[in-house]
């Protein structure tokens, strides 16, 4: 986890926070403007005003992330956008400052557990197997990697092709095994009797989406929280926009639970598999807990 704030924390503390609100303004201009030279954290640090040591503590606590990071979900974002308009590897390394294919490659292996390669063709390498089994909100759809579960789907009775559908599209040219077999174990393991075994996960996602999905398992069965809260945890309120968005891109339901995020004023929002699913899982987990 980042170096947040803690309840231990003093209000002291809190204000020496704010105070340093300019610098980090400074130095998040500096990285907007500079971030394909791949500046080192000295630079960027000297742009705040601060030592390298210092600000590099200061940076994460305000932002959730590194200096270093920042700037690599920068290349990434960039990099991948190259690459989906044709670019090469080493044309997009190049373009975003990188020294060569495999600066690119530890790149993507950090922002989203897969290579350049992998990325730039929509998932070519990249073997998954997919199968139905039953849950108790319906039909459960499971894209399982070799090392583990990487999204799990929800679907009416019906509707299962949809959701199946919905998997498949996020790696369009990755090879699909149907597994319904496969599925079942990890619906058991989950869902079976004496509660949710331990099961790996795989997950492709950035680190900020990664960091979100962390603080949504710290919210206990049975209660909720809003998108500003989880914000704060993670960064700072004024992110609860990209944390929505981060919430939103969860590939694993029930397991990584976004349905206990609701809105500020209480309600129910914003759930990719039903207002009335994410509803019924609420019910469930206050009649169990």
């Amino acid at each position: 986890m980042t170096d947040l704030a803690t309840p231990s924390e003093t209000l002291p503390a809190l204000a020496l926070r704010a105070s340093d609100y300019p610098r980090i303004n400074a130095a998040l201009d500096f990285i907007a403007a500079h971030w394909d030279e791949q500046p080192s954290l000295e630079r960027i640090a000297q742009a705040a005003g601060l030592s390298p040591h210092h600000f590099q503590r200061v940076f994460t606590r305000w932002t959730g992330a590194s200096p270093k990071r920042m700037i690599a979900a920068l290349t990434h974002a960039s990099a991948r956008r190259l690459m989906r308009e044709g670019a090469s590897v080493l044309e997009a390394a190049l373009e975003t400052g990188l020294s060569g294919p495999s600066r690119l490659h530890d790149v993507f292996i950090a922002e989203e557990a897969v290579t350049p390669g992998n990325a730039r063709s929509a998932g070519i390498g990249l073997e998954f197997a997919i199968g139905h089994a039953p849950t108790p909100f319906g039909t459960g759809v499971f894209l399982i990697a070799p090392r583990g579960l990487s999204a799990l789907a929800f679907a009416d009775a019906g509707r299962e092709a949809e959701a199946e559908a919905d998997l498949r599209s996020r790696f369009p040219a990755a090879g699909f095994t149907l597994d319904h077999a496969a599925a079942d174990h990890y619906a058991q393991a989950i869902f079976g009797e004496g509660g949710t075994r331990p099961v790996p996960l795989v997950l492709y996602g950035t680190p900020w989406r990664r960091q979100v999905w962390r603080a949504l398992l710290a919210i206990p069965p049975g209660e909720t929280t809003s998108y500003g809260e989880i914000a704060r945890d993670v960064c700072t309120a004024r992110a609860s926009r990209a944390v929505g968005a981060a919430v939103g891109a969860n590939p694993v339901s029930w397991l990584i639970p976004c349905h206990r995020v609701l809105a500020s004023d209480g309600r129910l929002n914003g759930y990719h598999w039903g207002l009335e699913r994410k509803r019924a899982m609420l019910a469930y987990e206050a009649a169990t807990r």
